[in-house]
């Protein structure tokens, strides 16, 4: 069995790395804030480790953020009719409207333009949603973030690390 030993630095650059490649497949997530741990009082590397995991813990439990976990995967995008969809639904709702009046295919004409215009807005209001949705997923993530950055610090300084 080999043993390979890495600094902390190494260690903290792998897990960012690994923590990025997960992120990357459910969507965008803000980039992760890098802390660097320095032991003040002499301790040593595996006494580092062991207090890093333990930190690691700490902040988890007290904010409910673990930053080793992936991020939620954004919502699914709601398929809508658009423009052609809403074209085709005032155009039978206007060929109904229209044989009724005595003319279809003018009632056609005008509930496909009116259905289309209707149609198109609503799918424009759908994808700003969307993004207004996604751009506060992302703000939620990134303050989950900040508070357990803060947890994990708190815990490190009180064994006396220096964190930046």
């Amino acid at each position: 069995m080999i043993h390979v030993r890495l600094s902390s630095t190494t260690a903290s650059a792998a897990a960012a790395a690994l923590l990025l490649i997960a992120t990357s497949a459910f969507g965008e997530a803000p980039p992760p804030q890098q802390l660097y741990v320095y032991p003040a009082h002499g301790q040593t590397y595996e006494q580092q480790q062991q207090d890093q995991f333990q930190c690691y813990e700490f902040g988890k439990n007290e904010t409910g953020f673990d930053p080793m976990a992936a991020p939620p995967p954004p919502p699914p995008q709601q398929k809508r009719a658009g423009f052609f969809g809403g074209a085709f639904a005032g155009a039978l709702l206007g060929v109904a409207v229209g044989a009724i009046a005595g003319n279809a295919g003018e009632g056609a004409e005008i509930g496909a333009a009116s259905g289309g215009l209707f149609g198109g807005m609503r799918s424009a209001q759908a994808r700003n949603q969307q993004q207004q949705n996604q751009q506060q997923q992302t703000q939620m993530l990134a303050t989950e973030r900040s508070n357990y950055n803060r947890a994990y610090s708190a815990c490190l300084e009180g064994r006396g690390y220096t964190v930046d």
